[in-house]
């Protein structure tokens, strides 16, 4: 194998790794948020909420973990938001979400003007590459301990939707509203709790993007990842293990780009950069046949009516 190709291989895989983070994270929230029903679009301005929350709780208490609680935090209460208002009676999941998207982007941008300069304390990774004296691949393996909490979390999810109680009820509330209120379960707190869920995950993800990678807080941090996010969640079929693996998919994408360049590569840079952007589209266009196009998706789901 060549050397360049050998180097590409390798920042590719430490790309994908740092950037399918806050896409892991965000999918994994949507998609217990989407098991109960319901469909939040306002991700997007949760993650940039979450982000600043997170570079400004790590900047006033100095400790990078006490922001990724204030993110995670921030994101619940926009998950709360969003519940209530979509349990209101005639009001449209899609609607609010895009409104809740701009307001928490519009929000983020307000109450992040002071924090553009100052630097806060960042997260710091774990060398898992200490068995090898290849510098490139040492440094793909500096992996941050979220993406390791982020794969706990979706195999944790893969067991509990179908083994566990909890799961039975979530599921049952997004797949027959009239099933689950014949059995007794409340419809209305089971969609808040997973739609805050959903806000926790997308939040912690934000802070991953201020405290990490890039690892700063401005106001382009993170460029359509919450919208993907949620496409990734259709993409994987409502499966958490698959959304990890289809994150990692979609962390690659974005991370070959800054490969290419690293050997050399400069023509049709902003062509590869689009990759993420490319591969949603592709995805969607060839996952969209009548017959297999929502196959798992809650039959409570806007999108599935």
């Amino acid at each position: 194998m060549s050397l360049d190709l050998w180097s590409v291989l390798v920042a590719v895989l430490g790309g994908a790794i740092r950037v399918s983070t806050p896409f892991l994270f965000v999918s994994l929230g949507e998609c217990v948020t989407e098991k109960s029903g319901r469909i939040n679009l306002g991700l997007e301005g949760t993650l940039v909420f979450g982000a600043m929350a997170g570079y400004g709780g790590s900047l006033l208490t100095g400790s990078p973990w006490a922001g990724v609680l204030a993110a995670g935090l921030a994101g619940t209460l926009f998950g709360l938001l969003h519940g209530a208002i979509c349990s209101l009676k005639g009001v449209n999941d899609i609607a609010v979400g895009i409104a809740l998207m701009i307001f928490g982007t519009g929000l983020a941008f307000y109450f992040g003007k002071p924090l553009i300069q100052p630097a806060a304390p960042m997260l710091q990774a774990i060398d898992l590459g200490f068995w090898t004296s290849d510098p490139a691949l040492r440094a793909a393996l500096q992996i941050n301990p979220l993406f390791l909490v982020g794969i706990a979390i979706a195999f944790a999810m893969g067991f509990a939707f179908r083994r566990t109680r909890v799961g039975l009820v979530l599921r049952m509330v997004g797949d027959s509203a009239d099933a689950a209120r014949a059995m007794g379960y409340p419809i209305v707190p089971v969609r808040i709790a997973a739609t805050m869920f959903g806000g926790f995950m997308a939040g912690v993800g934000g802070a991953y993007l201020s405290l990490y990678y890039p690892g700063s807080w401005n106001e382009g941090i993170s460029s359509g990842q919450g919208l993907i996010a949620v496409a990734l969640v259709i993409f994987a079929r409502w499966n958490p293990v698959a959304c990890f693996g289809a994150a990692l998919l979609f962390g690659g994408a974005g991370a070959l780009g800054p490969a290419l360049q690293s050997v050399g590569v400069t023509g049709g840079t902003y062509l590869f950069y689009a990759a993420p952007y490319v591969l949603t589209l592709v995805i969607l266009v060839l996952t969209s046949s009548p017959r297999r196009a929502l196959d798992g998706a809650p039959r409570e789901l806007s999108i599935t009516k």
